[in-house]
């Protein structure tokens, strides 16, 4: 017997490993068998599904039907048992799907359906949808390896595209959200971080508004320095007026914003960096101190070095005239600093970005220096400057509980050449973007599912172990990015703006300016089944609001795993756990397994800021890593792991304590706050919130 009827009545390949496998996790569920086992129990089912069905062709169901009788007859009933509640589920999950309107050949989530359906895949005119998650991710393939015809006539065209096919239905690994949108459309434009200049005139301010309503309907987010602009009181020569300073034209930029809807598919997002010594800088600091405030802008201070150094030596700093670098004041820098780290307390804004460290580290120097980031703050960029970026799923590569570093080095090198080809196939909104982005050819492959990934391994996230694998992991994706782009250096050039960089400087040839950048993921990480970013977990079983009056239980499918084969699971258990998303409280749970599942409010902030560090150690780019606080968290406790992060290397940091914002995307069911304001009695999350910052901007 050699193929097999699917329920939507094509014809496949019958492929025995996948009864094995569906055996072999029934049986692990429960404490039963082995892999030998299960292997014997699949060559039964196949003996006899090749007699029943001499001349026909079985279908899913016969299959299965065949495989619980043999469980039964073999004196297996708890596996049996376990396999008959799986197949139960996956009918639910099936109804659910059909109910959402998607069909789905990729057995994901229905959540990640629902999302995908959302934001995703393809519709005609009448807002129907018409593709389906596989065909979304062979239309990606197709596009990214249609560029290779660029350096050779000759390539395996088709080749390449299965190969990046099979990377991202395997979920692998994942490019960012507009990549996934656009990519093989009309729209085309597949980058995720911009950034733009705000020169000091009023042409060019309003430059930047329509420039930046350009991105954000093609899919991208911003990322602004305002620290050009003169400050409030300031004279214009030209008019004899008063200039109204920076903040006066953040709200602007925020109102186009909240008009623009990106491509329709997301919100816009933006980051606003002000220097701190910017004769504006105190009123920048506390602008969004009341809620609904620049609510389409993350804020973070532009922190430099004479500041940290006034700061440690309890002493001021100058003010100077961005538009003509006079000194025009002072400020006691432990007293900018409070302000900063109280507003943070209160808000989560604004954050820290270390932006001479940023600098120390611009692998184009020659071409000026850097100013602001992207929204969420991982990718530092010049002006104008655009980037792409991806991840590595992690929770893919580990394996009977080890990590399989050659499969995430094939991974990184497919991944490298992927994010290079989406270069040359880009369609930029702004002209300049584009001269700029070819130039230095900047790429941010990154990773995702980290915490899935420790746990898997045994080791918590909040450890010395835990750190010492991340560390692994981080290096080797830095050595492995770097070998991947001087390889395709060799065979396709160097990027036109290597004279003079940081390589040229180093000898070593480079394809990509940078290679590397830890992104928050959000909404990939949600497709791929895995934790966010390098974020611990933010709950372990919680209720997800999938579609408007749709709510579905989650639970973390690696603690069921456990719990199933510890013989602990139960539907209380998961009750009790959605009550406060944790697993600290409840007592029910054996203490090895509860110190894996420490949750991103479990998980100390000195740990949270350490975890950073270790990547961004290895990262040409930055990090986006939410340093989360509990509600009673001090304003000290926010000091020192600003503190911390700059000691450590970070070039910047977010903050969030848990409450600070009335709107969040989280809510932990058991908080007495959020009784407070009468939110419901479990944890739930909003259907695109993964981990990390739990505001609606923050998962941009």
């Amino acid at each position: 017997m050699d193929q097999i009827r699917k329920r939507d009545r094509s014809v496949v390949a019958f492929e025995p490993s996948k009864i094995a496998n569906a055996i072999r996790r029934a049986m692990e569920a429960v404490g039963e068998g082995s892999q030998e086992s299960a292997d014997n129990l699949t060559r039964e089912v196949v003996t006899r599904l090749s007699e029943r069905f001499d001349n026909r062709i079985p279908n899913v169901e016969d299959v299965q039907d065949q495989v619980e009788e043999v469980l039964i007859e073999r004196g297996l009933p708890q596996t049996a048992k376990a396999y008959i509640l799986y197949r139960a589920r996956r009918a639910e999950i099936r109804h659910t799907k059909d109910f959402i309107g998607v069909r789905d050949e990729l057995k994901l989530t229905v959540n990640a359906v629902n999302v995908l359906k959302r934001r995703y895949l393809l519709k005609n005119k009448d807002g129907q949808g018409v593709e389906t998650p596989d065909q979304m991710f062979r239309r990606v393939a197709r596009a990214a390896a249609s560029a290779e015809s660029l350096y050779d006539p000759e390539a395996d065209i088709s080749g390449l595209e299965e190969e990046y096919y099979n990377m991202m239905v395997s979920l692998e690994f994942l490019p960012n959200s507009p990549t996934l949108m656009n990519a093989g459309t009309g729209v085309g434009q597949l980058s995720a971080c911009f950034v733009l200049p705000i020169p000091d005139c009023i042409p060019g301010i309003f430059d930047a508004v329509k420039d930046m309503a350009l991105v954000h309907k093609s899919g991208g987010g911003t990322g602004f320095s305002f620290s050009r602009l003169r400050p409030k009181g300031d004279i214009v020569q030209s008019t004899m007026g008063i200039a109204s300073g920076p903040i006066s034209f953040m709200r602007i930029l925020d109102v186009t914003t909240e008009i623009i809807r990106q491509g329709g598919r997301r919100r816009g997002a933006n980051m606003g960096i002000l220097k701190c010594d910017h004769p504006d800088i105190l009123e920048f600091i506390t602008c969004k101190g009341n809620e609904g405030f620049l609510t389409n802008f993350n804020l973070s201070v532009g922190i430099t070095d004479e500041f940290m150094q006034a700061l440690e030596g309890d002493g001021v700093y100058s003010l100077r005239n961005p538009r003509d670098g006079e000194v025009v004041g002072s400020l006691h820098a432990r007293d900018v600093f409070n302000l900063i780290v109280t507003q943070a307390w209160r808000t989560g804004d604004p954050g820290l970005v270390f932006i001479d460290t940023i600098n120390r580290y611009n692998p184009t120097p020659r071409l000026g220096e850097i100013e602001s980031t992207n929204p969420c703050g991982e990718q530092p960029l010049l002006p104008w400057e655009s980037c792409n970026l991806g991840s590595v799923n992690l929770k893919a590569m580990v394996e009977d509980g080890k990590f399989n570093r050659e499969k995430f080095t094939a991974t990184i090198h497919k991944s490298i050449h992927f994010l290079d080809n989406i270069i040359d196939i880009n369609r930029w909104p702004l002209e300049e973007s584009e001269a700029i982005t070819k130039g230095n050819r900047k790429i941010g492959l990154g990773v995702m599912g980290l915490a899935d990934a420790l746990i898997m391994m045994g080791l918590a996230y909040d450890s010395e172990e835990g750190l010492e694998a991340a560390e692994g992991i981080a290096a080797l994706l830095e050595e492995e990015a770097h070998k991947a782009s001087m390889a395709l250096a060799d065979r396709r050039g160097n990027f036109p703006n290597y004279e003079g960089s940081i390589w040229d400087d180093r000898g070593i040839p480079m394809r990509n300016a940078t290679c590397t950048t830890i992104a928050p993921t959000g909404t990939i990480s949600i497709i791929a089944g895995c934790s966010s970013g390098i974020e611990p977990l933010f709950a372990v079983c919680f209720v997800r609001n999938v579609i408007e009056g749709t709510q579905l239980m989650e639970i973390n499918p690696v603690f069921e795993q456990m719990a199933r084969a510890g013989g602990f699971f139960s539907n209380q258990l998961l009750m009790d756990i959605a009550r406060s998303g944790t697993l600290s409280p409840l007592g029910i749970v054996p203490e090895d397994v509860s110190r894996l599942f420490a949750t991103a409010f479990d998980i100390k902030p000195e740990w949270h800021v350490r975890m950073q560090a270790v990547f961004q150690k290895h990262c040409d780019n930055a990090v986006s890593k939410t340093i989360n606080f509990p509600s009673d968290a001090s304003i000290e406790d926010i000091e020192e792991s600003y503190r911390l992060a700059y000691r450590l290397g970070c070039k910047g940091i977010t903050v969030y304590r848990y409450g600070s914002r009335r709107e969040q995307v989280l809510y932990l069911g058991s908080n007495s706050l959020m009784r407070l304001l009468e939110k419901p009695e479990y944890t739930m999350a909003d259907s695109e919130y993964a981990g990390g910052c739990p505001t609606p901007l923050c998962f941009f």
